[in-house]
């Protein structure tokens, strides 16, 4: 261990003062290990790294690789050598290219017994240094390399002083070979050097594959060696050699599976060949592997009746990556089709291989997608085609629904209330992935499946000892939901017959119940074309609606029957309302249910008669506002706030839905643009809000410093003012007054986003503008003292109030005429906004400019401003890319830019030059000739958004010092 090398000798010296020599380099490496003091450890660090990049580490590396050295510090000298010959090659003279070769042959001969790291790294500094050769000056690298590690005669270049260990040879040999490819994998390099290099490894693949069959099936080699063979070919084939070279060893690997050591790197090499998209090419090589990977079926069955998971797990995917991968090429082979019929069966069995995913099995899911595949490939063929595939598969995928929906099933209550929450949540997500695979498979059985299972359906609850399983009505139920879900069943006639089989059901536990609950929300829009069959369905939401633990789907259901199905309620919307209120009161569902509760019950307010709605809203609120009456009047309490945040929330929640001028066919929270302001009577939740103003300002003013609580009120204001658009209109005065006076005394972002909303719906009336203008003056005038002060710790404010004034700018520009709002400060702050490190701040920000400068021509006021600041703008635009922003942020920069040279060119022109000739300026990393070059080109552009972001990304690159390391495209 590095534990016994000796400390430096003047423990005090800084290594940065130190001379480039061994015994120092030592030394800085015990002080990277050893020293507690971290401020020493990064010293050290950043001198080794600073050693590495130095001349004279070419000379230090080989001594570092003594044998007296610790392999510690013989590992940082091989790492150096990579370094060097991977950043510094262009160092070194042609000369030395074959001594250097020599050498590293040599000390990889000798580090061929260990330690492995330092011998890894030595390969991997062979390779690199082939990488640079390859093929112009070495041609035959591997040629070379297996020459170098036959068996030495004993007078041969001094290496007979090293006892020999022919394994140890082998294994350096093979370790060299797996490095080879995996360094051109990981290496940067330019497009055309890649493909040459790429081109002349495949060549030598025709050496490799001999070599690596020869040593798999030796009786002499050792499972070490097989081992490395195996992970030596996974190596070469993310180079796409050839399979039908190589589809010979690939077979070979086969008999590695019955080796339990070999047994996963043997999967993982052959799952690694057969998935190559490019071995399409070589049918023959994939016929011939099809037996073989057929006979591994028994192998399969014993490892599944044995509980053998890993086993089962490993064949499985081998079966799914031929099937897969090759699905189209290996169906187009006519002749061979029953073989293919029994790979398809192989892995329908892994999809229904026993046991409960995950814990006692974890092979079915890694077959859903080859499913999708098949499918695909299967509908793709031309109609005639197609029919005689469909006669052969159809009744394969009538038996995948039962298998899926068998392993659908839930354990008994005992055992999955004895999983962990991770496995609980695996087989939720297996679930879903299972209900999405029984979606796709309707395309290709239609409406027979759906007869299918409820035939099933109707038999079991027909029969008592059937029905007893709940599992079984569970998993057809989630079936028919899983349909249901996405797929159009208005022309289904077996609909009818599920809806009345549903009342029959025996609920007997909690997931069952959850299921028939999913599985009338996904019939909603059924229940709305059919509303004769809402009253048999109606009562048992309600039923859910009262237990606890069916809070989620209940609530979620009967939200989605409200939303579709509401015009033909009015009948049970007493008993809605009445158990809505009831679990309300009781609290018996949690906040967020509560909310869609609310939700429900404002779409089903909505299509009541209009005289009934206020009566009937107020019955609902009432005891909910009185709460909160009380809670407003005492002095605020950390205690209170979840529960004064809870009643707005459900009022705001309510008011998101509560639309009585919806369409019957508008979406959920879509507002319908047909609408008039003059409605002959006010808004019931106008009259509402109106009651309650007086409360709510009461709450206000109590906890004005808390950034919740007044989120929560505003959210009151601004799902009312989205949900009614004009028909808020009498509350406008009064809310704008309170906002001001809010805002004034505790600046928050939430009372901004609702004074936007206000401008995108009355900016534009004549009888609301002046309150408007009025609150806007209130709001920039105490943003901008923000602003004076410093905004930094205030980046939600900064964003949201430049959303508010992009807002104005796109409704009502003529606010800027006022001269209660000061242009000139406001562009400011949007160049202060502009620095903010945070995302949404800088986008609300370009977003501003976006609206503005193209203003700037019609408006003089702000054409004065723009002539005045506009260099500022420019100047911090081109700091920001410079490296002071976060270079992710660049094409938001690009767009001002971009937009800047639309609307004034010769500005923008005079702005750049004069800012660009600053020396140093935006970076030091870029020379006059590259910033002349970026002006050049920003100027010639002003149409192209993607060529602007493009020239600023490479510019920002050239500043920060990024260019050409794999941050741009080369």
């Amino acid at each position: 261990m590095l534990r016994q090398m000796e400390p430096p000798a003047n423990p005090g010296d800084s290594p940065v003062e130190l001379e480039l020599t061994v015994q120092n380099v030592e030394s800085a490496l015990y002080q990277l290990y050893f020293d507690p003091v971290m401020e020493q450890k990064n010293t050290a660090q950043k001198w080794l790294t600073e050693a590495q990049a130095s001349a004279q580490a070419w000379r230090f590396c080989w001594a570092l690789l003594g044998p007296d050295k610790l392999p510690e510090v013989q590992f940082f000298g091989a790492s150096t050598l990579h370094t060097k010959i991977c950043h510094h090659w262009s160092d070194l003279p042609a000369e030395q290219h074959d001594s250097l070769r020599m050498q590293l042959l040599s000390h990889i001969l000798h580090f061929s017994s260990g330690p492995k790291m330092v011998l890894t790294r030595l390969c991997v500094a062979l390779a690199s240094m082939a990488l640079n050769l390859i093929p112009q000056v070495w041609s035959q690298p591997v040629a070379d390399m297996v020459r170098a590690f036959q068996p030495q005669k004993p007078d041969s270049e001094g290496l007979s002083e090293a006892p020999q260990d022919p394994q140890a040879h082998c294994l350096a040999l093979l370790e060299l070979l797996t490095v080879l490819p995996e360094e051109f994998q990981s290496g940067r390099l330019a497009q055309a050097r890649r493909t040459q290099l790429k081109g002349a490894l495949v060549g030598e693949w025709a050496v490799v594959c001999p070599l690596l069959r020869q040593l798999l099936q030796s009786l002499d080699s050792s499972n070490q060696v097989k081992e490395k063979v195996l992970r030596c070919l996974s190596s070469w084939v993310a180079l796409d050699v050839p399979l039908g070279e190589s589809h010979e060893l690939v077979q070979d690997c086969f008999s590695a599976l019955s080796n339990p050591e070999l047994f996963d790197t043997a999967v993982e090499t052959i799952v690694n060949a057969i998935s190559q998209p490019d071995s399409q090419r070589y049918i023959d090589a994939l016929v011939n592997l099809m037996p073989v990977v057929l006979l591994l079926h028994d192998q399969l069955k014993r490892a599944a009746q044995d509980g053998d998971m890993e086993t089962s797990h490993g064949i499985c995917r081998i079966a799914v990556a031929m099937g897969e991968t090759h699905s189209r090429v290996l169906l187009e082979q006519v002749e061979h089709w029953q073989e293919y019929l029994a790979l398809v069966n192989m892995i329908l069995f892994c999809t229904g291989i026993p046991g409960h995913y995950p814990v006692s099995e974890t092979s079915s899911s890694l077959t859903l997608t080859f499913w999708y595949t098949l499918q695909d490939d299967i509908l793709s063929f031309e109609e005639d085609k197609q029919a005689v595939y469909l006669q052969v598969y159809r009744p394969v995928y009538f038996q995948l629904v039962d298998v899926l929906l068998h392993k659908s099933h839930y354990p008994s209550e005992e055992e999955y209330a004895s999983w962990s929450s991770d496995d609980m949540e695996q087989f939720r997500i297996y679930r879903v992935d299972i209900s999405d695979t029984l979606m796709y498979v309707y395309e290709m059985l239609g409406a027979e499946l759906l007869s299918n299972l409820y035939d099933r359906l109707g038999r079991q609850l027909m029969d008592p000892q059937q029905s007893a399983v709940w599992q079984d009505t569970e998993a057809l139920l989630f079936g028919f939901q899983s349909i249901a879900e996405t797929i159009d069943v208005n022309y289904s006639d077996v609909i009818p017959g599920l809806i009345g089989l549903i009342p029959r059901i025996n609920i007997s536990n909690v997931m069952l119940a959850d299921t028939v609950m999913y599985t009338i929300g996904s019939l909603a829009e059924w229940l709305a074309d059919h509303p004769v069959m809402i009253g048999g369905i109606i009562p048992m939401v309600l039923q859910g609606l009262g237990k606890p633990e069916l809070s989620v789907s209940s609530v979620s259901t009967l939200k989605r029957i409200c939303r579709e199905c509401r015009h033909d309620l009015v009948p049970y919307a007493q008993d809605i309302l009445t158990v809505s209120q009831d679990v309300l009161v009781k609290e018996i569902h949690k906040s967020s249910q509560c909310m869609w509760l609310m939700q429900a019950l404002g779409f089903l307010l909505s299509a009541l008669p209009e005289e009934e709605i206020l009566g009937r809203l107020h019955s609902l609120i009432t005891s909910h506002v009185q709460r909160l009456d009380t809670l407003a009047q005492q002095e605020p309490d950390p205690a209170n706030k979840p529960s004064i945040i809870h009643i707005l929330g459900l009022l705001s929640s309510l008011f998101t839905t509560l639309d009585i001028n919806r369409e019957a066919d508008s979406l959920e929270g879509a507002p319908s643009p047909t609408l008039t302001p003059t409605q002959s009577t006010q808004n019931p939740v106008v009259v509402v809000l109106q009651q309650v103003f007086t409360l709510i300002q009461n709450v206000f003013s109590k906890w004005l410093d808390d950034s919740d609580v007044v989120e929560a009120v505003c959210g009151v204001f601004e799902k009312s003012v989205r949900t009614l658009l004009h028909d808020f209109g009498p509350m406008v005065a009064q809310l704008s007054e309170m906002l001001g006076q809010i805002f004034c005394a505790f600046p928050q972002a939430s009372a901004l986003d609702l004074a936007r909303q206000m401008v995108h719906i009355f900016a534009g009336e004549e009888r609301h503008i002046a309150n408007i203008q009025s609150l806007i003056e209130v709001l920039t005038s105490a943003t901008l003292t923000i602003f004076q002060q410093g905004p930094r710790d205030h980046p939600d404010v900064a964003e949201s109030f430049m959303h508010l004034h992009a807002q104005i700018l796109k409704r009502k520009p003529d606010m800027y005429l006022s001269d209660q709002l000061d242009v000139k400060r406001l562009f400011y702050c949007g160049i202060l906004s502009l620095k903010f490190p945070e995302t949404a701040t800088v986008k609300a920000a370009t977003l501003f400019f976006a609206e503005l400068l193209p203003r700037c021509k019609d408006m003089p006021l702000l054409g004065e401003v723009l002539r005045e600041d506009g260099k500022l703008l420019t100047e911090t635009l081109l700091q920001a890319v410079g490296g002071e922003s976060p270079r992710s942020l660049s094409e938001h920069f690009s767009e001002v830019l971009l937009s800047l040279n639309r609307h004034c060119p010769a500005l923008l022109s005079q702005w750049l030059k004069d800012t660009l000739q600053v020396p140093g300026f935006p970076s030091a990393q870029v020379s006059p000739e590259q910033k002349h070059t970026f002006r050049q080109q920003l100027l010639r552009e002003q149409t192209h958004k993607r060529r602007v972001k493009d020239i600023v990304k490479e510019f920002s690159l050239l500043c920060r010092g990024l260019q050409g390391s794999g941050y741009s495209d080369y």
